[in-house]
């Protein structure tokens, strides 16, 4: 074991010695394992990025929550038209799931649109108002800070009252309390009931503090008509009873649509699994394609750090020859050459981690990364593997070359 670290302690010293004495040709010659792992290292924090974001977002929609919509989520772009021509999902639909099915917990209609949103002379524009029922936080999860939400009573009354994001509340109300203060929507009056924790945004595109929530018979009256579309959140008694709580709802809704048995379905029960398998399909092209593009560039560094490798080993033939004349053996050779090739790819690998950190970042103001140790560490072993592979052909002919040969070399 002794003899081992010895020759392993003695090939790093060499190995590094050799690169110290060609410092611009080492420079040059990592390059482009730099620009590998530069590549490599963005992708991952990117991937991880994006499944940490949508893992966060998703989680938002609930495992037993069921959004009966016009349309389907995921692929659909053979059936968009037919989708397109679907008749809306009322408000009627979702009083009809309410009353006849027995597997629902909870069930809330839901609609939005865009309208500016005043308080004295502070103005938000492009704020998503969701016209909602009463069972808004038990069907999507979201927790008020402070105050409270709508009741059922002022739900089905059409109250002008409603409930605000934090986004909204910091910037109408960044030195009061917002409680019982009136508030315009597009012009209307309402009164603000509470605000919601802070929720983030979607897959870290749009913002979810950015809403303003009231009672959904009022927003049919001032923002759009009832026959608009909607979608309905119906959360189930549990997650085991979500497949019989689907077939009880698309039971309900065929009759509440007046479809007949041959007639099919004109509305969709989607669900989080649908988002979750699309994503992963979508996710694992995009990683495909990348680290195609990212292996590409390695190739290339690799190709690099061989050519250097083979130079470095005919110019040190002398030196090969002397130390087998002494006694080396061959795995001895071979070890220090190896040493060599993948401390001078190590070395590449840690410059590009360096500089990739501060790129993440910027990356991050516009879309989600993230770096863990898990990205670092396969990064550095992804420059490792590269380094031995590249210095493998290189190393193994060194370790072969004749004592007698490499000793007449000039």
């Amino acid at each position: 074991m002794k003899f081992a670290f010895d020759e392993f302690k003695e090939g790093m010293a060499i190995a590094f010695a050799a690169i110290r004495a060609n410092k611009m040709r080492s420079v040059l010659t990592t390059l482009g394992i730099v620009i590998g792992i530069v590549s490599v290292t963005l992708m991952g924090t990117a991937i991880e990025g994006l499944d940490r974001a949508f893992n966060k977002s998703i989680a938002s929609l609930g495992s037993d929550v069921l959004y009966v919509q016009k349309w389907s989520w995921g692929n659909h772009n053979d059936d968009w038209w037919i989708m397109k021509n679907r008749r809306n999902v009322r408000i009627k639909q979702a009083k009809d799931i309410e009353k006849y099915s027995e597997y629902a917990q909870a069930v809330n209609p839901a609609t939005g649109a865009r309208r500016s949103v005043t308080y004295g002379q502070k103005l938000v524009e492009n704020v998503v108002i969701i016209g909602t029922g009463a069972y808004w936080l038990e069907t999507s999860g979201s927790t008020v800070a402070f105050g409270r939400f709508f009741t059922p009573i002022e739900a089905d009354g059409g109250r002008p009252v409603c409930t605000i994001g934090s986004e909204v509340a910091a910037n109408l109300f960044p030195n009061e309390n917002p409680i019982g203060k009136n508030i315009k929507i597009g012009g209307y009056a309402y009164q603000v009931l509470g605000v919601f924790d802070k929720q983030g945004s979607f897959l870290g595109l749009e913002s979810l503090d950015n809403r303003v929530y009231v009672p959904i018979n009022r927003f049919f009256q001032e923002f759009m008509s009832q026959r608009s579309d909607l979608q309905i959140m119906v959360k189930a008694k549990s997650v085991e009873e979500l497949d019989n709580t689907k077939e009880e709802i698309r039971g309900i809704l065929r009759r509440s649509r007046g479809l007949k048995p041959k007639d099919q379905d004109d509305f969709a029960i989607n669900q989080q699994e649908m988002l979750i398998q699309t994503f992963n399909t979508i996710g694992g092209v995009i990683a495909a394609v990348g680290l195609f593009i990212t292996g590409m560039s390695l190739f290339v560094g690799g190709i690099g750090i061989m050519n250097i490798m083979f130079v470095s080993v005919t110019e040190r033939t002398r030196e090969i020859g002397i130390r087998k004349a002494i006694g080396a053996p061959r795995r001895t050779i071979l070890l220090q050459f190896l040493m060599e090739s993948a401390a001078l790819c190590l070395i590449g690998g840690i410059i590009g981690i360096i500089i990739a950190f501060p790129i993440s970042l910027i990356i991050d103001t516009f879309l989600p990364t993230a770096m863990p140790l898990s990205v670092v560490f396969i990064a550095l072993l992804v420059s490792i593997i590269v380094g031995v592979v590249s210095g493998f052909l290189p190393a193994y002919r060194a370790s072969r070359l004749d004592p007698v040969d490499a000793l007449r070399y000039e």
